[in-house]
């Protein structure tokens, strides 16, 4: 198989691509930069993108965008955020609409931010979206892959949880603290985390990428999302750290920005992968205290 991965290297993306070259497939590399061996540049800010570059490849995996929490909000990083998306989005889709041949299936990434914060309420993949900055941005990113769609290619879009990994990611950002002892919830912990381990999500895409059954929007979340207190106190008892700390939202909002603060690091999405599970897709790593046991080799 013939597989195009632009942001490959991304914490998904290098797992994704080494996952699928010792698998014996050909991997395609979209990058921004001068192309290397494997690799093929493009600029999407530009709107230049080879035909070629993506032509005879049998999936597309597209996972690049600016950082979601990587800075305070304002007016140019939302523009930004948004752009970095859909325009990459809208051009992969346009071009590949364009081919003789197309690929069998385009998978984009997307977020768990489409659901918006709805409290306690279980989300599955045909719960409406919601409202808000990221949940406006999701839904833009995902409709910008319609030519795709429209032209018949299997399009997936991966409302993916917060990926567990210790080597990046948001729970690599907080090990430092927790390994400290300085760790505990975000504001009241009362908010649901979804989550997925790193093997489970490039897992998830691989069997995206083989069975036809999967197309839309498909949630990439383990099956017992949890509060952010018991994701936390579960943190803390893996490290064998205390993690009885407290960040008060109002604090969250001084040092984050209020849309960041509330829209990411305090919404809550209590989200199943019912897409996923009906296709029979079984998670290596169901629960959170097996899964942070192998992620920070427990």
């Amino acid at each position: 198989m013939q597989v195009v991965v632009s942001g490959a290297s991304g914490l998904v993306g290098r797992a994704l691509c080494h996952r699928l070259a010792a698998e014996g497939h050909e991997v395609r590399r979209l990058v921004r930069r001068p192309a290397g061996p494997g690799e093929r540049s493009w600029d999407p800010d530009a709107g230049a993108l080879d035909p070629a570059a993506v032509a005879g490849a049998d999936a597309v995996v597209h996972l690049g965008g600016a950082g979601i929490g990587d800075r305070r909000w304002d007016a140019a990083r939302r523009r930004l955020l948004v752009d970095s998306r859909v325009r990459s989005t809208s051009l992969l889709a346009t071009t590949l609409a364009g081919l003789d041949t197309a690929p069998g299936v385009f998978v984009c990434a997307s977020a768990l931010g489409v659901y918006g914060d709805r409290g306690d309420e279980v989300l599955t993949e045909s719960s409406p979206t919601g409202t808000g900055f990221l949940a406006d941005l999701c839904r833009e990113w995902e409709e910008a892959a319609a030519a795709a769609r429209e032209a018949g290619v299997r399009t997936v879009h991966l409302r993916s949880g917060i990926v567990l990994a210790s080597s990046g990611g948001a729970l690599g950002k907080q090990l430092r603290l927790f390994r400290l002892g300085l760790g505990g919830r975000l504001g009241s912990g009362r908010q649901w985390t979804s989550w997925v381990s790193l093997d489970d999500e490039v897992a998830a895409l691989r069997r995206v990428l083989d069975d036809d059954r999967l197309r839309g929007p498909v949630n990439v979340t383990a099956p017992e999302p949890v509060t952010n207190a018991a994701f936390t106190a579960a943190l803390g008892r893996a490290l064998h750290r205390p993690a009885v700390l407290a960040v008060p939202a109002p604090a969250l909002r001084l040092v984050l920005g209020r849309g960041l603060a509330d829209e990411l690091v305090l919404a809550s999405q209590r989200v199943l992968p019912a897409a996923l599970e009906a296709a029979g897709f079984a998670f290596r790593h169901p629960r959170l205290p097996d899964a942070l046991a192998a992620v920070l080799g427990g």
